[in-house]
C-alpha cells in the first residue's frame, strides 16, 4: 500500500511517500528556518505564504524521488491540525486537489499522532506503551493500550517544553532555533546552578516549566544587575538538567503504573541528545523507542505512516469536506 503524506502545520513543507507503513520511498522536507531566524520564531502569515510558494514543487519532487507515479497512489494522508490554520490549509488543499484529480482516498490526520508514529518507521510498536510527546507546542503523557488508542494522562499547564528552551536561548543570547542551540552548549557545561525541578503535586502527571524559565530569566537578570558574568554552557547544562530529570522521572513512573512493554518519545524535542542520555541512564525496565533525528521533527513520513495504521485501524476515509483545524483534541479525533 502506498501512502502519499502532507506535512504543513508551521514551517516545514513536506511531502512523502511510504510503502506499507514501513518503507520511506521519499521524504522531502523544505524547512524555512533561515527566513524566521531573523524574527526570532515563526511568523504564521510568511510561512503560510511559503508554503504556497513550495508545495506544487515538493509534491514533484517527491513523487520523482520515489520513483512513483500519481496513479500508483493509493491513499493521502494528510495532517489537519492542530498547527497554524493558514499553513495547515495549504497542506489540506493540495491534498485534497490531489485526491481529486487522481480519484484517490484521503483521511485527515492528527499531528501528534504524526510523531508518534514515526517511531513506528525504525520500530516494531508494543503495547500496551507510554507515548512521552516533547516538541515547541506540545508536551504530554499519554497512555496506549493499542493503536491509536490515546489517553492523555499528563501535560504542561503553560510552556511547552521546546518553548521553554526558545525562550531560554534568547535570553543567554542564542540564535534562533534555540533547543537544538542550548543542547549543544549543555553538553559543553555542568549542572552547577541551583535551578528548580517542577513536580508538582504529589502523583501529577502534568507539567509546568514557566517556573523554570521565569528562574532563568531572574538568575541572568541579577547577575546583569551586579555586573557578574554568566557561564552560558554551565547555564545551559543547569536548565537541560532540571527539564529532563523531570521528563524521565514523570515517565518512567506513569510506564511502571500501568506496566507498559514500551516507552515511545516523540516529537521535535525527542532530537534532544540530553534527553536521550538521561533514558539511557535512568530506564532499565523498559525498550525505549526514539526516532531517528530526520524523523524527530515535522515531516510527511510520519504522517504517511500515521495514516497507514489509521487507515487499518477504522477502514474508514474521508470526504472532501476535510478541513483543517488549530487547535485538535487527540482524543477526541480517535474516540472510539
Amino acid at each position: 500500500m502506498l501512502v502519499l503524506g502532507v506535512e504543513s502545520s508551521c514551517d516545514e513543507t513536506s511531502v512523502a511517500v511510504v510503502k506499507d507503513g514501513k518503507e520511506v520511498l521519499s521524504n522531502v522536507i523544505n524547512s524555512q528556518i533561515d527566513i524566521h531566524k531573523r524574527f526570532g520564531g515563526v511568523v504564521p502569515e510568511v510561512a503560510s505564504r511559503h508554503h504556497v510558494y513550495q508545495v506544487s514543487m515538493i509534491f514533484e519532487e517527491t513523487l520523482s524521488k520515489a520513483n512513483v507515479k500519481p496513479e500508483e497512489i493509493d491513499l493521502v494522508a494528510v495532517t489537519i491540525g492542530p498547527g497554524l490554520i493558514g499553513s495547515l490549509l495549504v497542506g489540506v488543499n493540495a491534498a485534497k486537489t490531489f485526491a481529486l484529480l487522481y480519484h484517490k482516498k484521503i483521511i485527515g490526520v492528527h499531528h501528534l499522532a504524526g510523531h508518534i508514529y514515526a517511531n513506528a518507521i525504525e520500530h516494531e510498536m508494543h503495547f500496551p506503551a507510554v507515548a512521552l510527546l516533547v516538541s515547541g507546542g506540545n508536551t504530554e503523557l499519554i497512555y496506549m493500550k493499542d493503536h491509536f488508542s490515546f489517553e492523555v494522562v499528563g501535560e504542561t499547564l503553560d510552556d511547552a517544553v521546546g518553548e521553554a528552551y526558545d525562550k531560554v536561548a534568547r535570553v543567554v543570547g542564542l540564535s534562533y532555533p534555540g533547543g537544538p542551540a542550548v543542547d549543544r552548549l549543555a553538553h559543553l557545561g555542568k549542572d552547577t546552578y541551583a535551578l528548580p525541578r517542577v513536580y508538582l503535586e504529589e502523583n501529577s502527571y502534568n507539567f509546568s516549566f514557566s517556573g523554570l524559565k521565569s528562574a532563568v530569566i531572574n538568575l541572568v537578570h541579577n547577575a546583569n544587575q551586579r555586573n557578574e558574568s554568566i557561564n552560558r554552557e554551565n547555564l545551559c547544562a543547569s536548565f537541560q538538567a532540571s527539564v529532563c530529570e523531570v521528563l524521565v522521572a514523570k515517565t518512567l513512573k506513569l510506564a511502571k503504573e500501568k506496566q507498559v512493554q514500551q516507552i515511545i518519545v516523540a516529537g521535535g524535542v525527542s532530537a534532544n541528545q540530553g534527553l536521550k542520555e538521561r533514558f539511557m541512564k535512568e530506564n532499565t525496565e523498559f525498550e525505549l523507542c526514539i526516532p531517528s533525528i530526520r524523523y524527530c521533527t515535522d515531516n510527511a513520513a510520519m504522517i504517511a505512516v500515521a495514516g497507514y495504521y489509521q487507515f487499518q485501524k477504522f477502514k474508514k476515509e474521508d470526504d472532501l469536506s476535510l478541513n483543517a483545524y488549530a487547535s485538535l483534541d487527540l482524543e477526541e479525533l480517535y474516540e472510539i
